[in-house]
């Protein structure tokens, strides 16, 4: 098998990992080098099939020891398998970036042989891209569950981010579904990344110059849908992470139907249901929300017809209206259609003079959903009831919507197209009379 068809194998085989963020890296370029990194410079773009095209996103091999019930790579799947030297992975990288098709490498693999050999062989490849290619650019590399301590912390000085999946939010789900698996080995590599950037962060401030460990942090993966846990419980496990491990982002993949097992099921959540955990996310992370703020008990799902913040200020109408020009910006964070920008631009400006409903239009507040929970000086928007049932109508997203899939610009099923309309006969006029010659007029 041939580089290029190797490629082919192990692209598709890694679309399923999701990390769709800028890279939250600052790296300046050198001398004798090639590339940098930019903290908002690479936002990955995804293809109909899942590859992304700011990075090469690729397997080092499909390889797997393990048969997760779940992963379309488990040992019992029946599927084209491929592994890449590390030299080939180093020099399709430098390839590909030469040519402006990316800006930086996004690897990971299957478990080969054991965690400890596919982890040195990861390691190995970043030591050629980044040594004999000097390439100083973006990396991300995922870590392997199970591998050694050792092993983790040098991948750690020679990638920007590194991401440890969980991918199923339970220990009973990964008992079930990955009983290879531990729950140990999973988080064992999250704590030795998290005291790295620790101590790290101490030897920067001593030395300014001293190698950085993981300058981007590190992130997860939760599988949505695979499993019964209800988001509650993968909200719970998400703010759990970010607190425990100081991760940088939690991302959430909805489940893709690839195993045979009876106990899976056998469509893919609805996307929308993915949508709403990111939101959820986006509101523990910069918003100042909790887990338990969001969620009433521990088996609610997320509503699919209303937003988390929508739902979450109609269930708390006690706090509401808020006067702009006096509530405080943690309170202002928690109106729906009032974002952090907004909020900001609120408090600068209401030091200047009273602010009014024209104020936040220009400020581009989102007064389709604020108006019901502010008031201006005292007064509201308009006159409307203040009740649950009301606001639900009103704040209530297109429901039409709530089955949707992912768009597809690559499909290979041909369109349905209506068939033609027979169109009438045209219709003879009559011709056109004959207007008279102005009087005096010349003829030509």
């Amino acid at each position: 098998m041939d580089i290029m068809e190797k490629l082919k194998v192990l692209a598709d085989a890694a679309k399923y990992d999701v990390a769709c963020t800028s890279s939250g890296s600052n790296r300046a370029a050198k001398r004798g080098a090639l590339g940098s990194a930019v903290a908002c410079g690479i936002c990955h773009s995804f293809t109909a099939d899942g590859r992304c095209i700011s990075l090469l996103k690729v397997l080092l091999t499909n390889i797997c020891i393990y048969d997760c019930q779940y992963c379309c790579n488990r040992r019992s799947n029946d599927v084209p398998r491929a592994a890449f030297a590390p030299d080939e992975v180093a020099e399709l990288t430098m390839r590909f970036y030469q040519r402006n098709y990316i800006e930086g490498l996004f690897l990971s693999s299957a478990v080969y042989k054991s965690p400890d050999y596919t982890m040195e062989l990861l390691i190995q490849t970043l030591r050629i891209v980044r040594e004999k290619y000097r390439f100083n650019g973006y990396i991300h590399i995922k870590a392997i569950p199970g591998a050694d301590n050792a092993l983790i912390r040098q991948a750690g000085m020679l990638a920007d981010r590194i991401s440890t999946n969980i991918e199923l939010p339970s220990r009973e789900s990964l008992m079930q579904f990955a009983p290879e698996k531990t729950k140990q080995d999973i988080l064992a590599p999250m704590k030795t990344v998290k005291h790295g950037i620790i101590q790290n962060k101490n030897e920067l401030t001593l030395y300014r110059h001293a190698p950085k460990f993981a300058p981007a942090g590190q992130s997860t993966q939760l599988i949505v849908g695979a499993s019964p846990e209800s988001d509650s419980k993968i909200v719970t496990l998400a703010e759990g992470l970010y607190n425990k491990f100081s991760l940088k982002r939690v991302f959430y993949s909805a489940y893709i139907p690839v195993g045979q097992n009876p106990l899976l099921p056998t469509a893919t959540p609805p996307l929308r249901r993915e949508h709403r955990l990111y939101q959820a996310d986006f509101l523990l992370r910069l918003y100042g929300f909790t887990a338990g703020e969001l969620f009433s008990h521990p088996d609610e799902n997320l509503s699919l017809d209303m937003d988390p913040k929508c739902h979450w200020a109609i269930q708390n109408l006690d706090k509401f209206p808020v006067e702009v020009n006096t509530a405080e910006y943690t309170m202002l964070l928690r109106v729906p259609g009032i974002g952090q920008v907004c909020a900001q631009k609120i408090v600068a400006a209401r030091r200047v003079g009273k602010l009014d409903f024209d104020d936040l239009k220009k400020m581009r507040v989102v007064l389709k959903r604020a108006k019901y929970f502010l008031t201006c000086n005292g007064k509201a928007f308009g006159r409307f009831l203040l009740a649950p049932e009301v606001l639900k109508l009103r704040l209530r997203e297109d429901s039409a919507g709530s089955d949707y899939t992912q768009m597809n610009l690559f499909d290979t099923a041909p369109v349905a197209l209506p068939a033609p309309v027979a169109l009438p006969a045209p219709v003879a006029l009559p011709a056109p009379a004959a207007l008279p010659s102005p009087s005096g007029a010349a003829s030509w």
